[in-house]
C-alpha cells in the first residue's frame, strides 16, 4: 500500500491518509478481506506519530471501510461500491454546483467556466 504524505497540504495528515486508503479500496486496489498494516508499523513507515495514524484508521472504520479484529489488525470491509460510488457522485454534484455559483457570483460566463474545466481536465493527462 503506497501513501503519500504530504506535510504543507491544508489537510490534516490523518485525513490525508484515510482519502487515499479509501481511494485504493473504492479502486479495488485493496481488496475486500485484505490486511492493512498495523497501526504502529504504517506510522513508522510514514514517519508520524501513532495517533495520526490511529485517527485515520478510526475515521475509516467509522464510514465502514475497514473492520478491526481484536488481537489481529485491520481489514478492508466488505463493502457496497455502488453505493459508495453514489456518495461519491453526490458529493461531486455538490462541488460542481458550489463551482457554478461561484463562477456565477464572480461574473464568469458559461463558455470560461467550460474552458477552465477543459484546461483543468488536460492537465491530468
Amino acid at each position: 500500500m503506497e501513501l503519500i504524505i504530504r506535510n504543507n497540504a491544508d489537510r490534516p495528515i490523518y485525513d490525508q491518509i484515510a482519502s487515499q486508503i479509501k481511494e485504493q479500496i473504492i479502486s479495488g486496489v485493496l481488496q475486500p478481506g485484505q490486511a492493512l498494516p498495523s497501526i504502529r508499523m504504517l506510522a513508522k513507515d510514514l514517519k508520524i506519530s501513532v495517533i495520526t495514524t490511529k485517527r485515520a484508521y478510526d475515521e475509516l472504520e467509522a464510514a465502514g471501510f475497514i473492520v478491526t479484529v481484536a488481537g489481529k489488525g485491520c481489514f478492508v470491509a466488505e463493502k457496497d461500491l455502488e453505493l459508495i460510488r453514489e456518495q461519491q457522485l453526490r458529493q461531486l454534484e455538490e462541488h460542481l454546483l458550489a463551482a457554478k455559483d461561484l463562477a456565477r457570483s464572480c461574473g464568469v460566463s458559461r463558455e470560461e467556466l467550460k474552458t477552465m474545466f477543459s484546461i483543468l481536465l488536460e492537465e491530468e493527462e
